[in-house]
């Protein structure tokens, strides 16, 4: 299971499925999810989606390319999706995130901000 998601850390922006997965890990793709699941506390598919919204977090905080653009660099295949599933996971969308973001990094911390903005899961 550390292999896979070793995998899922390394290569967030690549297309990864679950059959890809279980073989990176030697196991049956019913039995990887399961496991994952039990090990992790999520599926496979909502651990890539949450490492990919984590790296556009970043992306959307320290850069200012466009939101289309970090939606594609990150592994997300449409806009509409990569909202919608940064949505899910933040709680708002891209732009407002970034506009909140902006403001309230000034004068604060890094190791503060890091923690106030990751992702819960």
């Amino acid at each position: 299971m550390l292999r896979a998601r070793d995998a899922m850390d390394r290569a967030y922006a690549q297309p990864l499925d679950v059959p890809a997965l279980a073989r990176i890990a030697h196991v049956s793709e019913a039995h990887f999810t399961r496991t994952f699941r039990a090990a992790f506390g999520e599926t496979p598919h909502r651990y890539l989606q949450r490492r990919r919204v984590e790296r556009a977090m970043f992306l959307l905080r320290e850069t200012d390319r466009s939101v289309t653009d970090i939606c594609f660099e990150v592994g997300f295949g449409s806009p509409g999706t990569f909202s919608r599933t940064f949505r899910d996971i933040v709680g708002r969308s891209p732009r407002t995130y970034r506009k909140e973001a902006a403001s309230a990094a000034a004068g604060v911390p890094t190791c503060f901000t890091m923690a106030w903005t990751r992702p819960s899961v």
